[in-house]
This record gives C-alpha cells, sequence and structure tokens, in this order.
C-alpha cells in the first residue's frame, strides 16, 4: 500500500448538519402513502407501477454502546441519518433475542427475559419497534421485517433436546413444537397493533418485506454432512448437526415420504441398491456416500428435502397471508452459501414472492489468504457469487452483503456493488449492518468486522450507492443470458466439486454476470444448453457503461461512466484511465473516486456534484498479525483514513466559470473555506487530500450573479434553491 500518513476522520451522526450532501431527496414519504408494494414484471413497484429500488441496512446491535432499537429520544436522529444517505429500506435483524440491558455488547431483541420461555414480548422493547417504524415511515424508509433469525429456547418452551442445541436451523422446518412456535411469534409480532401508525404490521403498507427465515436450509444440512444425528449435549461445538430426536424424525418423514411417492418397485429397488432387506427403512445417504451413490438412492433423498423445504415455505406464507392477513410481499429464505450448490435451495424459495441472496467477500470467519482487493479477481467477485440466483419473473433483493473489516480494499465495495447490481437490474440491496449508537456511550471508531456506521469510507459511499443504484444511474443490461436445468440436473449439482462455483454448472462462462444480464429460466426445463467458451477480459458491460480491466502488472481497475455518475475504483494511476468527465492523477496505489450529480442533470451541466475520494481506514493503534490478513489488535478511537492525495480533472464540463469545492467533515460540516479548481487547458482540476476528507461537494458557477451569492455566503441558498 502507500506510504501516506493516516489521519482522523470522525464519523459523528450525532452532530450532522443539513448540507447538499442530503439525499432525503430520493425518498418518497411516508413510506407506503399510496398501499403496499407489489411485483410487476418481474420487480418491485410501488402501486401507481414505479419501480422501487431499496437501498438499505440490516438495523443490528453487536457493538458496545450500539442498539438495535434505540431510546425514542435517539430515533429521530437515526431515521434523519439513514434517509440523508439515501437509504430507503431496513431489515430488522435479531428482533427475535431477548431484551438485553444497553451496556450488553449484544443485539437487544423483543422478547421478554424474564419468563423461563421466549414466547412474550417484552413491552418497552415493542414500544421502542414501533416507534422506530413510525419515525422511518414518516421519512420514506420502508420495513422488513425478518421472523426465524436467532432464537434459542428455554425449558419452558418445551422444545424437545432444547438443551443439545446451539443454533436452531435445519431443525425448525421439521420439528413440530418448532414449527408452532414460529407461527405463534409471527401472530403476536404481525397482528400487534403499532400505535404510532394506527396499524397491524400485518396491514402497515411501510413493511415491504416480511422475511421467513434467515439463513436456513435442509439441503446445506446435508451437503455439508449436518444431518448426522450425533449431537449430544456433550458433544463438541466443532460443526453443526441434529440431536438424535431431529435425526429420528426425518427419518420417519422420509420413510413416509418414501411410500407416498415411489411405487412398491421403486420401494424394492432403493432397498435393494441400499443394501436392506424388504420392510426395512431405506437409510439416508452422508456426504461421504454422495459419490458412489446409485442415481435413484441420492435423486430419491434429495427430492424429499426439496419436498420438505417447499411444504415448509409454502405454508408458512399460507398463515402468514390467510390466516394472519399479511399483505407485504414474502421471502422465504437466502441463497447463503455459494460455495455449495443452490439450484436445490432456489427451487424451494423462489416458489415465493422475492428470490434473495447473501455472500461477502472474505468473511472473517473464512482464515486463509485474504485481504486482497476483489478489483483483481472479478471472477470470483461477489457480483458473480450473487448472480448465480436471480430468477426469470421474480425480484431480487440482496439482504447481507460487506467487504468485512478488516481490508484495505474495502472502497471498493459499495460503487461496484451499486453499479453492477444496476445493471443486472436487481431490486434491492441490504448491507450488514448498521448500528445505532448511544449517545455518550460508544467510541468514534469501527469497532468490528461488519458494522458500517462510523466507517469513514463505506458510510460515506452509501450516498454515492444510493444515487448509482436506487436512482439507476447505471442502466440495466442490454441482453439477459438464461440458464435453464432440468430437474436430475438440479439433483446431480449437490454431487459437483467445490470447484465448480459459484454456479455448479460446467462449461458455463464465469464472465456472462460482468458483460449481460443474467438469469434462471428453469429449475425444472431443459437441460443447460451450450453458452460458449470463457472469453478473456476486459469484461466490457454491453451497455458501454462499466468496465472492469484486469492487468497482472497494473492490478484491477473498475470505470463507471454515465451521464450523472463516474467512477474510477482500483489501481487508478497504474492503469490511468478515465471516463468522459473524470481523470486523476494520486499518489495512493489504490483508492476509489465517484463523482455523482446530486440534481437531476448530467454532470456536464449539474449544478452540485458529490465526489466520494477513498482509500484504506484503521482505527489508531491498530495491528495487523504477521500474514496482514487481520488485525490482532482493533485499536481505538478515532478512525483514520489515507486521504487521497493528488489531483482530479473534470472534462468536457459545460459552461462553468468557476467550481467551488467544499471538502466536508464526518457531520456534513464544511472544513474550512471553500476552494477553487483551476482551470486547465483539458479541463478543471481539483486538489484532494489537504484538508484530508472521503467527501466534497462541487459547485460548478456558470455565471457572475451565483459568484456573487457564494461570495456573499448564499453557499447554502444555492444548494437547496
Amino acid at each position: 500500500m502507500s506510504d501516506i500518513p493516516l489521519v482522523p476522520y470522525v464519523i459523528d451522526h450525532h452532530q450532522r448538519e443539513r448540507s447538499a450532501a442530503d439525499l432525503s431527496f430520493l425518498l418518497d414519504a411516508p413510506a407506503g402513502r399510496d398501499g403496499f408494494i407489489r411485483i410487476h414484471d418481474g420487480h418491485l413497484v410501488t402501486p401507481d407501477g414505479e419501480r422501487l429500488r431499496i437501498w438499505g441496512v440490516n438495523l443490528t446491535g453487536w457493538t458496545s454502546g450500539s442498539a438495535l432499537l434505540p431510546p425514542k429520544d435517539e430515533v429521530p436522529v437515526w431515521a434523519d441519518t439513514l434517509a440523508r444517505f439515501g437509504i430507503n429500506c431496513v431489515r430488522f435483524h435479531f428482533l427475535d433475542l431477548p431484551r438485553r440491558d444497553e451496556a450488553e455488547a449484544r443485539p437487544s431483541g423483543l422478547i421478554d427475559p424474564e419468563p423461563d420461555h421466549t414466547q412474550s414480548f417484552d413491552a418497552e422493547q415493542l414500544d421502542r419497534l414501533d416507534f422506530f417504524v413510525s419515525e422511518l415511515k414518516q421519512r420514506g424508509i420502508y420495513t422488513n421485517l425478518n421472523l426465524n433469525v436467532g432464537r434459542t429456547y428455554k425449558p419452558g418452551d418445551e422444545v424437545p433436546d432444547g438443551e443439545a442445541v446451539r443454533i436452531w436451523k435445519g431443525m425448525t422446518f421439521i420439528g413440530e413444537r418448532l414449527i408452532e412456535l414460529q407461527k405463534s411469534y409471527a401472530r403476536d409480532l404481525l397482528t400487534h397493533r403499532n400505535p404510532y401508525t394506527g396499524n397491524e404490521y400485518a396491514c402497515e403498507p411501510a413493511v415491504a418485506i416480511v422475511e421467513i427465515v434467515n439463513e436456513n436450509s435442509l439441503y446445506e444440512f446435508w451437503m455439508r454432512n449436518w444431518l448426522r444425528g450425533e449431537r449430544r449435549t456433550d458433544s463438541p461445538d466443532i460443526q453443526l448437526d441434529f440431536p438424535p430426536f431431529y435425526a429420528r424424525q426425518l427419518d420417519a418423514m422420509y420413510q413416509g415420504w418414501l411410500a407416498e411417492n415411489r411405487t412398491e418397485a421403486q420401494l424394492a429397488e432403493l432397498r435393494d441398491l441400499a443394501g436392506v432387506e424388504a420392510g426395512e427403512a431405506v437409510p439416508r445417504l452422508r456426504a461421504e456416500q454422495f459419490a458412489e451413490a446409485p442415481a435413484p438412492l441420492f435423486h430419491a433423498e434429495g427430492e424429499f428435502y426439496g419436498a420438505v423445504e417447499r411444504t415448509f415455505f409454502l405454508d408458512m406464507k399460507r398463515y402468514l397471508t390467510t390466516e394472519l392477513g399479511v399483505e407485504s410481499l414474502i421471502v422465504g429464505c437466502a441463497d447463503h452459501t455459494y460455495w455449495i450448490p443452490n439450484q436445490p435451495i432456489i427451487a424451494g424459495t423462489s416458489q415465493l414472492d422475492i428470490v434473495d441472496g447473501h455472500v461477502y467477500w472474505q468473511h472473517p470467519a473464512i482464515w486463509g489468504a485474504r485481504n486482497t482487493p476483489m478489483v483483481n479477481d472479478p471472477l470470483s467477485s461477489t457480483i458473480v457469487k450473487l448472480s448465480r440466483s436471480p430468477v426469470e419473473g421474480k425480484p431480487f433483493t440482496v439482504s447481507e452483503v460487506n467487504h468485512p473489516n478488516p481490508n484495505e480494499y474495502a472502497a471498493e465495495m459499495i460503487p461496484i456493488l451499486a453499479a453492477y447490481a444496476a445493471f443486472q437490474d436487481w431490486d434491492g440491496i441490504f448491507f450488514y449492518t448498521f448500528e445505532p449508537k448511544l449517545q455518550g456511550q460508544y467510541q468514534h471508531q469501527v469497532a468490528d468486522n461488519f458494522d458500517i456506521t462510523l466507517d469513514p469510507v463505506k458510510m460515506i459511499q452509501m450516498a454515492a450507492g444510493a444515487l448509482i443504484f436506487s436512482r439507476a444511474d447505471v442502466q440495466p443490461a442490454h441482453e439477459i443470458v438464461t440458464r435453464s436445468y432440468s430437474a436430475a440436473q438440479v439433483l446431480e449439482s449437490m454431487r459437483l466439486p467445490e470447484s465448480a462455483r459459484p454456479y455448479f454448472t460446467p462449461g458455463f462462462p464465469v464472465s456472462t454476470a460482468l458483460r449481460h444480464g443474467l438469469r434462471i429460466s428453469s429449475l425444472d426445463g431443459e437441460p443447460t444448453a451450450d453458452h460458449g467458451p470463457e472469453a478473456p477480459g476486459p469484461y466490457l458491460a454491453d451497455t458501454g457503461e462499466l468496465g472492469w480491466f484486469v492487468e497482472d502488472e497494473r492490478g484491477g481497475l473498475v470505470t463507471i461512466d454515465t451521464d450523472r455518475t463516474q467512477a474510477l475504483v482500483g489501481f487508478v494511476t497504474a492503469h490511468a484511465r478515465t471516463t468522459r468527465h473524470l481523470a486523476a492523477e494520486v499518489a495512493n496505489e489504490f483508492c476509489a473516486l465517484t463523482l455523482s450529480a446530486l440534481d437531476d442533470r448530467p454532470i456536464a451541466r449539474s449544478e452540485r456534484l458529490l465526489l466520494t475520494a477513498c482509500a484504506r481506514i484503521e482505527n489508531t493503534g491498530t495491528r495487523w498479525n504477521a500474514r496482514r490478513t487481520l488485525w490482532e489488535t482493533w485499536g481505538e478511537s478515532p478512525t483514520l483514513i489515507e486521504p487521497v492525495t493528488g489531483w482530479l480533472v473534470l472534462t468536457d464540463l459545460q459552461g462553468p466559470i468557476d467550481i467551488q469545492v467544499t471538502p466536508l467533515d464526518g457531520s456534513d460540516r464544511p472544513i474550512g473555506e471553500p476552494l477553487h479548481a483551476r482551470r486547465l487547458e483539458i479541463g478543471w482540476e481539483i486538489p484532494l487530500g489537504d484538508p484530508a476528507t472521503t467527501q466534497y461537494l462541487l459547485h460548478p458557477v456558470r455565471s457572475a450573479e451565483q459568484a456573487q451569492r457564494l461570495a456573499q455566503g448564499g453557499q447554502q441558498w444555492e444548494f437547496f434553491g
């Protein structure tokens, strides 16, 4: 990395001031004003047919001084903050955890901690949720309510084998008591009337989405060898598994399903292939048996798990919509494990309203080589991994995504993801995670792997991302490439090696998603067609607006070149590439530069521009481990930035006689007096790095009258006029 000294840059939302960087103008308030979000032509729309592109965040409270549900007197601060960055939907995550003391660094959810069960809500926490949802609604911010995320159970819940289970996954699809408790939780939450909106959550139009379960799949358990039934109270926490009670239940369900879905002759064949006597149970397969298992045995068990998942999701959706009257759109679960095939999982979840995905670039739970730039590895990028999931005719959202800390190249995440999500014409992005801070109880630093709230790069870039994606500055792909799978292909995908990831479709060119739109057309149709060989880079979008360039000696670079947003992301100086209006000469080895119009005009004629200039961050005193892959010491406040240092040149602007440049601090306040760009033969040169910041407001001046107003202190009037 470069040797530019790191300097403090503090994000302080409590001190935030209104400025022209405020993107609340993108929101249509109040949320749900004209009714519920619906689906038209495979996309999310408002009741009048207008596209809704969700630019969202998860809300959690893992770090010290954070709160999933902040006190009511602080809620307006956080609702305003979210609106300022163009965030139009929040995913309330981990609501099914118990209430905790404010000092505890874990999400404090709705469950009352006092009883010997988890079946009642804490009144204060529920009131906080109600007020937060109401304040968000007033500002045009929708809500996504998650149902089953992290709930664990107490003896009074009367859940079989409750003491043996660490994480309740997989079993939630089959446990009768578990399904009963999921339904009662949904009933209690969704039929609760919010006193601040006057609506039950089931009929609250500001609730855009209700999500049934988080990161959960029997298929995943099967493929990862977690259905062994060996989990006991004294088992080591090496990996997940079913306890004996649920394994026996699964065995019984499988035999019942076979009796209903296979003829006597077919059952006799399965027993013969399994090596058991007539009348005996057909044993379930373990992962180490997959490769040599006869197709009839493997396919029968695979079909069974699909039937269980599909039945669960459809029954829960029926319960939510028919019995509880939920009018929001329903998500079953996310495609969340790109290292295993997703076709079997998608076959079930695509029966609901929205298909969803999760992905992280170098998740901290995955050890080994990491802290590397995604721009250097486009075929393993989060874009490619996510692109395997969208289904033709269905909205697609990404409800969890991040470049978790530490990563010295994390500045690439938001502009690249926003641009390619718009190019792929996806319907929503929720970053994991945003954590409201309690006044006076937190430090001004990045405190964990995922929290973006005080991150001086990711938080600032959220505004640029909203313009790129939610405003749709990048146009959708001209061509949509579809993949069809036969039912047998879907099942056989589970026997492919992990090296076939992410598509688990032999021969399919991985770079397709960087050139064209991509969808699954069928999971029970014609086998996948031959799409031709993998073509080398550069990877150019068929719209001409995006380019992904990789050269061994230069590293990677992504360019965004649209009328209202331009960007250079990656090894900018090494590539020396430009866009129509943006050229850079910077000292930083790696950085992300975005320039976006803050009005409806193209950059060439815009009167207000937002420039973000971002590189790496660390906390004060951060120390890396020996491999420079993880932070051995997280450090303390304040968080430091590597200022992007050098010069930016804006070319082919129409008519400016001056460009006023206002660096902003982490509360959107001007840093010192405005700077002025210098007129060059080729354009306007803007100095970067002094003062140190990650965001600038640019105001092209096109008349003496404008210049006079600005000189007389009319800057704010001009920005908002």
